[in-house]
Order: structure tokens, then sequence, then C-alpha cells
């Protein structure tokens, strides 16, 4: 069994004396992991870091089997390591991925977001498209939020909240006295603009809620990652302005 796909690396764990088990969002083949032999060496250290772009050959003898890598670097993403807020967006990112998704279960329409986020961690705006990426996320896991109209007025425009039940819009108006029971949308979520940093933070406490609330099986009854909790808390500290 063998197959060519490109990939991100998630994460990467020592295996035996010199090899490393490293785990991959590829294009084709979903999440996935394998054996890369000498990939705890020093020579392979810059490699085998969270975020890489490779370039990946897998093989194994049967198809159930955990298999081995040849990796090849197409991008690297070292520079976010001098960028403590982007490095704790790429590193949530790769948690939520490792948490979520099913092992060799593929998401063709994941993949070009993720690789859109990587690309971006760090520029203008870069917590927006984050955020959007939650979002994102929530659609594959089909966990969805529906936020195209009021699930009360049947209005498009004017949207305040989501129902934390049904995980659809309400306008301010549909909303009435139920209001202090919804969970407030950010303005602009839907669209493809810059987000203000209070903005970003309250929509990822709305993510945060649906996607725990969907995991909680998954991670059995456990919270969502740390790496998560950590740029949340980032985010929430003064003069941040980065969506």
């Amino acid at each position: 069994m063998d197959w060519r796909d490109e990939g991100l690396l998630l994460s990467m764990r020592p295996h035996g004396e010199s090899a490393a088990i490293i785990e991959v969002l590829t294009a084709a083949h979903g999440r996935h992991a394998g054996v890369v032999r000498g990939g705890a060496s020093r020579k392979m250290a810059a490699t085998l870091q969270p975020g890489t772009g490779l370039a990946l050959d897998w093989r194994a003898r049967l198809d159930d089997h955990i298999g081995s890598f040849t990796v090849e670097p197409l991008r690297s993403r070292a520079h976010l390591l001098a960028d403590r807020l982007a490095l704790a967006g790429l590193l949530s990112a790769c948690a939520l991925l490792h948490a979520a998704l099913p092992e060799r279960e593929p998401h063709p329409g994941l993949w070009p977001v993720t690789l859109d986020l990587f690309d971006r961690l760090g520029t203008e705006g870069w917590t927006a498209v984050y955020l959007r990426w939650e979002l994102r996320l929530l659609d594959e896991l089909g966990f969805g939020l529906d936020l195209s109209s009021c699930a009360v007025t049947g209005a498009s425009k004017g949207l305040a909240f989501v129902s934390p039940k049904t995980g659809r819009a309400v306008t301010r108006q549909g909303a009435g006295d139920w209001a202090d029971r919804l969970l407030p949308l950010p303005e602009g979520l839907t669209g493809a603009g810059l987000l203000s940093a209070g903005d970003v933070a309250q929509g990822l406490a709305l993510t945060g809620f649906f996607l725990d609330r969907g995991l909680r099986p998954v991670l059995h009854d456990r919270p969502l990652p740390e790496a998560r909790s950590r740029l949340v808390d980032l985010l929430g500290r003064p003069a941040r302005n980065d969506g």
C-alpha cells in the first residue's frame, strides 16, 4: 500500500532511538500518521515542525498499518516562532484538527482553507481568518451554524444572536425577551473583512461553545485542547487588534 500527497505537519513525537511518528493533515487522505526514519535526528528537526508544508510518500504492508513516511519540505513556517500570538494560532489549529478529525477520513473542503490559514498567520487580519476557519471546521464536523437568516422572523439582515440549542441566527427583534439566553453574533462574521479584537473574542466564544458541545463525546468529556485556550487568553489581553 502506498500513496503520494501534500500535507501540513500537525505534530511529531520521537519513536525508538532515532525515528519519529508524525501526524499530518493531507489534501486527499485526511489526518494521517506514520513513521519517519531518522525523524528524531538534528538534521530533521527544522523540517518536522508544526505547520511545515510537506511532500509525502506513505508506504505500508497493509492499509491498516501505521506505515512510514518519506518527507520533503515544501514550505517552512519557522518565522512564526518569533510571533507569540501567531504561533498560538498555529498550535491551536493543529490541536483542534488532531482532536476533531477522524483519522484517515478525507476532508477535501477543509484542506484549502487550512492551507490558507497557515499561510496568513501573522499577517494583517489573520485572527479573523482563524475565527472563520473554526466556523468552517464546525461545518466539516456536521455541527455547522445556520447564519443565513433569522430563525424567528426570516430576515437576513440585522442578525445579532445565535440560539445555543439550534445553532440558528436570530435578529434582535426576533430575540425579544429571550436575548439574554442567546449567544452574541459578531457583526461581519460571515463576511471576509477585518474584525475588531472584541468581535474576534466574541466570535471565538461562539465557535468555542459549539466545538466544545460537539466534541465532548470524542474527547470523553474533556475540555477543548489547551492550545486553543491559550490562544483565547492571549487574544483577550489588552492592546490587541489583529482582526
